[in-house]
């Protein structure tokens, strides 16, 4: 056994889930994960927890976007509702076989697919603003991920777990202090009102006023290592441009620009994948607007390797997602799609109430 996996597992039991005796844990996952999952269940067996595997075979997913009724694609299982309502914890392991299994699927199907997420991702969102669930989500390495990320497996397997803190001991430890550095950034910009971004073909002003920031310290994604909030859904105004692709699912959209006039998106262009990113926006009357804008601050991630869980951590970036947003940051905005884009911000500048607050990747103060 990998000594790092062991680290990974107890760190996502003890420190992300801070899981308890009588909780009713589900880890939902596929058969490439199955190291990670037996570790994890015999830690959570260890906590006294009653936990649950949900082993979806790889492919699935693709099957049913190819074969599937749009009666089928919109279908919301009452069995995943009723998870959704009763778990007490959830741990969602990633690790994919084929990053682009879905690449050629048609985008209409996906995004009926996506209408029909809309209705369980409401009930989980809300469940993790109250604190009634804690989630997780992680990423298992695999060949699928390596080769998307240009690495040999053994290299990805170092990075990921680097990322991670999983490569030497108190990685517990490492994590509460990353949670201290951010936030102090939390304090400071919960009491700005005004956020403008300003790169290369880009400048964008955005209200924060009244909502809240949140520290992203390894509680519900892992690796993390990023502070966010959710914007005032109508007070978005410029445009932006994604210097890094856009992926989702399985897809890669390049040279994103979006302009926002009162919160939507009015115009929308790509280099590559143009007619997904419109269909994605098409979704419904949420994905048109911003669910999310976040600091990237894991400074250990300094690569992008096209998989979004770590792409939109990389120190000296920011990440905007279109979709839907957050209950705990105070967001309103409702959605069945949430799509992280990350924007290098290394040659630009973040204002806050009209005052440079961050320059070439890093705050000026903090």
């Amino acid at each position: 056994m990998d000594l790092r996996i062991e680290r990974m597992a107890d760190a996502l039991v003890h420190y992300s889930l801070n899981l308890k005796k009588n909780d009713l844990f589900v880890i939902n996952s596929n058969e490439l994960a199955i190291p990670l999952i037996k570790v994890v269940y015999e830690k959570a067996l260890e906590a006294g927890t009653y936990p649950q595997v949900f082993m979806s075979p790889t492919g699935l997913q693709e099957i049913t976007c190819r074969k599937g009724s749009d009666d089928q694609l919109e279908h919301v299982s009452p069995i995943t509702k009723f998870t959704l309502e009763h778990a007490d914890a959830m741990l969602t392991i990633w690790a994919p076989r084929n990053t682009r299994a879905l690449s050629q699927v048609d985008p209409r199907k996906q995004s009926l697919q996506a209408k029909a997420e809309r209705e369980t991702r409401k009930i989980t969102m809300k469940r993790i603003a109250s604190g009634e669930l804690r989630w997780c989500g992680t990423l298992y390495p695999t060949d699928g991920v390596a080769q998307e990320a240009e690495m040999s497996i053994e290299e990805y397997e170092d990075f990921v777990y680097k990322a991670c803190h999983c490569d030497q001991d108190g990685t517990a430890d490492a994590w509460k202090k990353m949670s201290e550095r951010q936030e102090r950034i939390v304090e400071f910009l919960n009491k700005k009102e005004t956020i403008r971004i300003v790169a290369k073909d880009t400048d964008l002003t955005l209200s924060v006023k009244g909502r809240k920031w949140i520290n992203c310290d390894g509680k519900e994604n892992f690796p993390d290592g990023e502070v966010f909030t959710s914007p005032i859904e109508d007070l978005v105004d410029g445009y932006i441009r994604y210097t890094y692709p856009a992926i989702f699912h399985g897809r890669e959209v390049q040279d994103i620009k979006l302009t926002f006039k009162r919160g939507e998106v009015i115009e929308a262009k790509a280099a590559k994948g143009e007619e997904y990113l419109k269909a994605m926006i098409e979704t419904d009357e949420g994905a048109k607007r911003l669910g999310e804008l976040a600091f990237g601050l894991n400074y250990g991630i300094d690569r992008f390797t096209k998989n979004t869980l770590f792409d939109e951590k990389i120190g000296g970036t920011m990440h905007l997602a279109l979709g839907n947003g957050f209950l705990e940051a105070g967001s309103n905005n409702v959605s069945g799609i949430h799509w992280d884009m990350v924007c290098d911000m290394h040659n630009g500048k973040v204002y806050a109430d009209d005052e440079v607050i961050y320059e070439n990747g890093r705050f000026l103060s903090l």
